[in-house]
């Protein structure tokens, strides 16, 4: 493997060459790009990255195969991370409040604002979803709010608003493909981060998100802003189309559809 001396004293980042690094810190942590995707505002410092991102997100041109479980990536190293952190288990980088745990320390970064400290300064101007990126709150918007779900189950016929979601709807709900299987209660999940979070909020009782209005308490924040939309300002943009049944959140839509109208048990 090439050396790689040029470290980022910020995150986990290392190069071979000093130019290299210093682009890293413009694009990465100074905010510097400058050239901007046209369709959700994610920018880059160079033009061949834009490109790269508009095959792979926008084109959903995404070429390297895993063939362990069939994901797709538009990047090698995408896939290479993949492989190790999902695969091989290698994730070094631990959240000290939630046990998630991940391969690169800025993942555990964005992880630590996004969730624990709830820094998603994207919102929908719908139903008051946040987002940590621009790119996710449009795909968001397109998916659940414009209903573009271009990606069809040929097994069932959901539609879903991004390949990789079709990908884990497969995984999980087709094939059975739980993995991460909790050693208390037997829950099995898709993703490690799940179970972490399992364990964290059910059985260790870590819940440090308190609503202010009454006394429920949350792992996450998102779970606090879904309780006090829904609770105590009754927003439920989220509608079942069997039953007429209103949510908060898609999640919370997608687990009422499969226990009560697919009767699929939620572990």
């Amino acid at each position: 493997e090439a050396k790689k001396p040029f470290q980022c004293n910020i995150c986990d980042y290392s190069c071979s060459q000093k130019r290299d690094l210093k682009k890293h810190v413009a694009s990465v942590h100074e905010g510097k790009n400058t050239f901007k995707c046209r369709i959700c505002d994610t920018s880059f410092t160079q033009k061949r990255n834009l490109n790269k991102h508009m095959t792979s997100v926008h084109e959903e041109k995404k070429p390297f195969n895993c063939t362990i479980c069939g994901a797709n990536f538009g990047f090698r190293g995408n896939l290479k991370k993949h492989i190790t952190s999902v695969h091989e288990g290698i994730k070094p980088f631990k959240c000290v409040i939630c046990g998630y745990s991940c391969s690169v320390k800025r993942d555990l970064n964005k992880h630590v604002a996004s969730v624990h400290e709830g820094e998603k300064p994207f919102k929908c101007t719908i139903c008051d979803a946040r987002f940590t990126e621009k790119g996710t709150l449009n795909g968001h918007i397109a998916s659940i709010h414009e209903g573009k779900k271009p990606f069809n189950c040929t097994i069932c016929g959901a539609n879903f608003g991004s390949r990789g979601n079709l990908n884990r709807h497969i995984f999980s709900v087709h094939e059975g493909v739980k993995p991460f299987k909790c050693k208390i209660c037997d829950a099995s999940f898709t993703q490690k981060g799940s179970l972490n979070g399992h364990i964290a909020s059910i059985h260790e009782g870590k819940k440090p998100f308190k609503c202010s209005i009454c006394d429920a308490s949350f792992t996450q924040k998102g779970y606090l802003n879904g309780h006090v939309a829904s609770r105590h300002k009754d927003k439920k943009p989220f509608k079942c189309n069997i039953c007429d049944a209103r949510f908060s959140q898609k999640g919370g839509l997608n687990g009422h559809i499969a226990s009560i109208h697919e009767g699929k048990k939620p572990f």
